[in-house]
């Protein structure tokens, strides 16, 4: 009897509070209507702004479909999307970065996902920006903000005015920059599981916060263009998959935010186009790669810093391997050159022990 009356305490002050089974219950999408939503957007926008002193996980359970929408969480932190299946649950846009800009000031929207939000976790999605796969070929645009004086072109960070298009137009490549996730500074702690990223283009994955951002990678598979890979701030990738369709770079990294920032790469196994090349920077980074596989068509070419990048790094180079084979035979540059233990290499190391995902 007396357990009882604990526990019928325990209940009624746990409803006093506002808790809740029904609260803590996963909002679910399905296209058929036989969820709570038909779309992803809406059940997004159905939840109230996280209260950062309760840290509240929310979930939301997107049952297989196409789903051809564009997704924007700004203030649903503590928040989970978790796919019925990796493969099932397609998330498709089609954006050119290039087109976006010419009527908004920043990134937010020229993603499959965009994100401002922090606390975020992605599990078993399948996100496609198909614009590049579309485009029969470059297109020429009117565009209000661009003046013509720093048009980007592939491979690298500008062009001599005189090169550049007549101001007020803009040529969008096929392969220009096309992002599938783009998450804006302030979204940090994110974590993605089991999920694939596809674009033609560069800047597949943009996961950008140069200041704090943090971001966990399991089990994912990312394929795009130039920098397809480019996390900024401490970024975790383990067994991941990267297809490469441009021969500048598939991964970059930007930690100019904090010496400690780091891109680390374990058991993560490459593809690509004959001869693309690893990786590159143009800012301060730190590469770890440990225990990666690489594809015999791998062009013979180190991660390397970009020669006309807009300042030189005041950190040096810190680009280390580990383990690390080509099919086909090794090259010298990818030899084990680690400045510490390669076990001491986790999770929380990366993360400085700030975070454990």
């Amino acid at each position: 009897m007396r357990n009882l009356t604990v526990f019928f305490l325990l209940v009624t002050g746990m409803l006093l509070s506002g808790w809740s089974v029904q609260k803590a219950k996963p909002i679910i999408v399905a296209q058929d209507g036989t969820g709570d939503f038909r779309t992803i957007q809406a059940a997004i926008e159905s939840l109230p702004p996280a209260d950062p002193a309760k840290e509240e996980p929310r979930v939301i359970l997107i049952k297989n479909g196409m789903y051809r929408e564009k997704l924007y969480i700004g203030t649903q932190h503590f928040l989970t999307l978790r796919g019925e299946s990796e493969q099932g649950v397609r998330i498709l846009t089609s954006q050119a970065r290039d087109m976006w800009r010419c009527e908004h000031p920043d990134d937010y929207g020229t993603a499959a996902i965009n994100v401002r939000a922090h606390d975020l976790v992605f599990e078993r999605l399948t996100v496609i920006n198909d614009y590049g796969f579309k485009a029969k070929g470059d297109t020429t645009i009117h565009c209000a903000n661009e003046s013509g004086s720093n048009v980007p072109k592939p491979g690298g960070v500008g062009l001599p005015r005189e090169e550049n298009e007549k101001a007020g137009t803009k040529i969008v490549r096929k392969d220009g920059h096309q992002m599938a996730f783009r998450s804006m500074p302030g979204a940090t702690r994110l974590v993605f599981r089991n999920c694939t990223f596809r674009a033609l283009g560069g800047d597949t994955v943009s996961p950008w916060d140069v200041e704090a951002g943090m971001f966990y990678f399991k089990d994912c598979t990312m394929e795009g263009g130039v920098d397809f890979y480019c996390p900024r701030g401490w970024s975790y990738a383990e067994n991941c998959h990267f297809v490469c369709h441009n021969m500048n770079a598939a991964i970059w990294h930007d930690g100019s935010g904090n010496p400690s920032q780091k891109t680390v790469l374990k058991n993560c196994t490459f593809e690509g186009d004959t001869g693309f090349k690893l990786g590159r920077y143009h800012r301060e980074a730190q590469f770890y790669l440990i225990g990666c596989r690489f594809p015999e068509n791998m062009a013979d070419a180190d991660i390397y810093w970009v020669t006309n990048a807009p300042a030189p790094v005041q950190w040096g180079r810190r680009v280390y391997y580990y383990d690390c084979h080509r099919k086909g035979g090794d090259f010298a540059w990818h030899k084990d050159n680690l400045p510490v233990k390669p076990a001491d290499i986790t999770v929380a190391w990366t993360f400085d022990g700030k975070w454990k995902p």
